[in-house]
């Protein structure tokens, strides 16, 4: 499977943004889809993930309450809505896709080339 994320910018400190990560190549609905994001200099850290059918989602601790992923496979896309936006959350922005689901980035097979996000304060 192909994956293309979009979406990024940048923006002010408290605004919002929702970034697409969209599929090609294989029927989409078998892959679970995760979301991260990695700042220069630092890992790959797990943001967000959901299920096939999108009916279990999985938030890292840091993005809890302001970051929603959605996803519509009728499009072939995964979205990350991103609220309340913090100078933190700067980051480049990776989709990942796989048969099994997981937080840690070596439990996805498939990336995508990243949307950079920036916060200004």
């Amino acid at each position: 499977v192909q994956l293309q994320a979009s979406g990024g910018g940048l923006v002010q400190a408290g605004d919002s943004l929702r970034l697409s990560c969209v599929a090609s190549g294989r029927t989409f609905s078998y892959y679970n889809v995760g979301w991260f994001h990695q700042a220069p200099g630092k890992e790959r850290e797990f943001v967000a993930a959901i299920s096939r059918s999108g009916g279990s989602k999985y938030y890292g601790d840091s993005i809890k309450g302001r970051f929603t992923i959605s996803r519509d496979n009728a499009k072939n896309t995964v979205y990350l809505q991103m609220n309340s936006l913090k100078p933190e959350d700067t980051a480049v922005y990776y989709c990942a896709a796989d048969l099994r689901s997981g937080t840690s980035p070596d439990e996805y097979a498939y990336w995508g080339q990243g949307t950079q996000v920036t916060v200004s304060s």
